[in-house]
């Protein structure tokens, strides 16, 4: 293993051809991730093709959603996969590109990186009743992945988990995102007692009481940004021999690609 860094970086693209536009590739070229996972890339197979199959000389790999403009994840590495598994099997959100599984498996490992995309509930209840399914479909199948192998899973959750994950929660307790039903999915999802998923809350290992700093997402409305009146909805999550090879998290405001920002996370072990 050594002492390499295996950086990681999850960033929601809000489309891919807005970010590209915005500068994104060669914030890629600079800052030199070993993986960056992306969501929301808006695109299709088509609109990939010859433009942005390769970022900043990372490969990526995709799962596009059937409707046009509309959610699609992504994967770009430096290292090649054994194996790129598109969808979770799911009849209702594989047609929507909500998960590529980028596996890198080896005699004496299998390991993941996942990108999902979350739905978000904002539009309306028929949308939130979407999102409920989705994570009552979801956690059985991150619970199968976690019994399998290890994994990292980057995205956007579209879940402030806790109070310090967003700057007005208590006017938010009744809106998608930090609904009391979405917090206790995440909380079961990470508690280790044995009852729950067992899954790590990464940045959050490594920063447990950040407030201001640890937002990702800014409406856009009003002021929102210049105002720091953000949300903390993309996360790292990963089994606990992952986590515990996380050493630096970093969030990167210098420049605005998308209404999410990149977090980072550099991991102590290599490809």
């Amino acid at each position: 293993m050594g002492n390499s860094l295996f950086k990681l970086t999850s960033l929601n693209l809000n489309g891919i051809r807005s970010a590209t536009s915005k500068g994104v590739e060669s914030w890629i070229a600079t800052t030199r991730p070993d993986c960056i996972c992306v969501q929301e890339v808006k695109a299709q197979a088509a609109d990939i093709a010859s433009r942005f199959e390769v970022l900043a000389g990372l490969k990526g790999h995709f799962h596009f959603a059937q409707k046009k403009g509309y959610s699609g994840v992504g994967i770009y590495t430096r290292h090649e996969p054994s194996e790129v598994v598109v969808g979770y099997n799911s009849p209702e959100f594989d047609a929507e590109g909500r998960y590529v599984e980028l596996r890198f498996d080896t005699p004496s490992r299998k390991m993941s990186i996942v990108s999902a995309y979350f739905p978000s509930g904002s539009s309306g209840e028929e949308r939130q009743q979407a999102k409920f399914r989705f994570l009552a479909e979801f956690y059985p199948h991150l619970l199968q992945l976690k019994a399998q192998r290890e994994f990292i899973l980057c995205g956007d959750v579209n879940i402030a988990h806790q109070n310090i994950d967003l700057k007005n929660w208590r006017s938010n307790q009744k809106n998608s995102g930090f609904l009391p039903e979405e917090r206790a999915w995440m909380t079961k999802l990470l508690d280790t007692s044995g009852e729950g998923g067992g899954l790590v809350d990464v940045y959050r290992q490594l920063q447990p009481a950040t407030t201001d700093t640890a937002y990702t997402w800014w409406s856009n409305r009003g002021q929102a940004y210049a105002n720091n009146v953000g949300w903390r909805l993309d996360y790292h999550l990963a089994t606990p021999a992952m986590a515990a090879l996380a050493r630096t998290e970093s969030i990167y405001k210098g420049e605005k690609f998308s209404d999410h920002a990149p977090i980072t996370v550099e991991y102590e072990f290599a490809l």
